[in-house]
């Protein structure tokens, strides 16, 4: 059952494709439908809000409706569409970088986090957490430790030295423990 309900899915998939490649409407309408949920929970990784994400979303499926094509019916599409979506974020990053200010690093706390709040944390509170560091850190963080790429492969990406990588890498970590220290600290008081 669960094997002829992948070769349906592939086949409707690759149908959908083909209508893509066309420009069939219709088939573009249902694909974006189909991957819209996972884009945007691609995107929201890198924006600071939702509406940001979205535009990174759309930006991404007009990407896929114009290189559909390009698309080998051997690679998941799936993983196909999250590289789409996270160059897009990469991209809207470059075109806004030079508008960005460096956020200075704030002074470390050195007390240790509270066990019961990281169990208590919801995926939603890390997203929230990952979409509050400011633009860079959020890049590198989510292209380091989701997307796995190398510090010298992040470098290329987002115009920097690979060093300027670990160290955006590392104040992104210590923001994020900043931010559940305080966390802790505020489920203490309360």
């Amino acid at each position: 059952m669960l094997f002829r309900k992948k070769i349906e899915g592939t086949f409707r998939l690759e149908k959908l494709i083909k209508g893509c490649s066309r420009g069939d409407r219709k088939a573009q309408e249902t694909l974006f439908s189909l991957y819209y949920g996972y884009a945007m929970s691609v995107a929201l990784r890198y924006s600071h809000c939702h509406e940001k994400a979205a535009d990174i979303t759309n930006d991404s499926f007009l990407k896929v409706f114009s290189n559909v094509e390009l698309f080998r019916e051997e690679a998941e599409f799936k993983f196909w569409l999250r590289k789409i979506v996270v160059n897009t974020a990469l991209d809207h990053y470059r075109k806004e970088k030079k508008h960005e200010n460096q956020v200075p690093l704030e002074k470390g706390f050195n007390e240790l986090i509270d066990e019961s709040v990281l169990d208590q944390l919801q995926a939603e509170d890390i997203l929230k957490m990952v979409q509050d560091l400011p633009e860079i850190y959020r890049f590198t963080f989510n292209l380091y430790e989701i997307e796995g790429y190398s510090h010298e492969e992040i470098a290329l990406k987002l115009g920097t030295t690979a060093g300027t990588s670990r160290a955006n890498l590392s104040r992104a970590k210590h923001m994020l423990r900043v931010m559940i220290i305080n966390l802790s600290a505020y489920e203490r008081v309360v």
